[in-house]
């Protein structure tokens, strides 16, 4: 218990500290997003604060996942940390100058790539490999598109980190428990310098860093208990489904979809209600109300799991539909009255 907490404060401290660094250093840089028709903030405001995430991930994973018990192979240890770094230098370089799409989705795959074949070494069928490179590359785009207000994806963090952490005990898997926990705890010390007002911005470094991280967590508690794939699924249902379905509406209309916008619906929610903060206790309120009991009573009931998935799934769809279709409505000019 003493050693758990320890490595949990350890990757708490760290990324508060580096996160307080990071303010100092994006200052000098000229890091700053600048307040603009697509972003939803009104002061210019640092970015690149997600490396204090990456720095503890970084130095505190491989003493965790080597020590305690269930502990992974110096292989698949490695296969994850080099993921990590490759996804966090091509956002670490993005926050600094624009890369262009195609090196940072070849960096992003080529990540996601090196952790399956760590993965799936005398373990799964290679078949797995292409499904894997899909879903981790779709993971840190869409925790990157999610990224959009203060304090709304390091809250993600905590609350998916602790729910794979209690998983992963639950399945007698102390070291990705632990590993799990310790990316909530890291968030925890980010989300402190960026809850509303945000003094900071996680940045590409830090977003899609915990997108693999979720995904390579999720995917080795699948490697160790495959039935647990789907309250996993379950923990991250409110980002999946705002992120693909405003992904599949921008597609459908013929928008460059892959450029900067404000059409998610946690972005609209801000627009209609004027505070970040509300938005943020919308998914909150969603994930604890919702996410977790789903998550609860899908592990419970395993021989249910994926039923349950797809309800948690369709519920969430037509909540995102009727509040988008009510900020829609609400944001429209009323017509002028003309008299009879």
């Amino acid at each position: 218990m003493y050693t758990t907490i320890g490595w949990l404060l350890s990757s708490l401290l760290i990324s508060s500290l580096l996160v307080r660094f990071a303010i100092g250093y994006a200052h000098r840089r000229g890091m700053l997003d600048q307040p603009g028709q697509r972003r939803s903030h009104r002061l210019p405001t640092p970015r690149g604060g997600g490396i204090g995430l990456v720095v503890a991930m970084l130095l505190c994973l491989p003493g965790i996942l080597w020590s305690f018990p269930a502990g992974w192979s110096a292989r698949s240890i490695a296969c994850l940390l080099a993921a990590l770094l490759l996804v966090a230098l091509a956002g670490w370089w993005d926050d600094h100058r624009a890369l262009p799409v195609l090196p940072r989705l070849g960096a992003q795959l080529l990540g996601v790539g090196i952790f399956s074949l760590g993965l799936l070494t005398d373990g799964p069928s290679w078949w797995w490999l292409p499904l894997l490179l899909i879903g981790g590359a779709w993971s840190i785009n869409l925790h990157n598109f999610m990224d959009g207000i203060d304090g709304l994806l390091a809250q993600q963090a905590i609350f998916v980190g602790t729910g794979l952490a209690l998983l992963a005990w639950s399945a007698m898997q102390p070291a990705l428990a632990v590993a799990a926990a310790s990316l909530a705890a890291a968030a925890l010390g980010f989300w402190y310098y960026n809850r509303p007002p945000a003094r900071i911005f996680m940045g590409d470094v830090g977003s899609g860093s915990v997108g693999v991280l979720i995904f390579a967590f999720s995917a080795m508690l699948w490697r160790r208990e495959s039935a647990l794939l789907w309250p996993a699924l379950i923990l991250s249902s409110a980002f999946t489904v705002d992120a693909g379905l405003t992904l599949l509406v921008r597609i459908w209309r013929g928008r460059r979809w892959y450029t900067a916008h404000r059409e998610h619906l946690y972005q609209w929610l801000v627009r209609l209600r004027g505070t970040h903060t509300q938005a943020d206790a919308a998914y909150l309120g969603w994930n604890l109300l919702v996410a977790a009991p789903s998550a609860w009573l899908a592990w419970s009931h395993l021989q249910m799991a994926l039923p349950i998935t797809m309800i948690v799934y369709l519920g969430a769809t037509a909540a995102w539909l009727t509040l988008k279709r009510l900020c829609l409505r609400r944001h429209l000019p009323k017509a002028p009255h003309v008299p009879a």
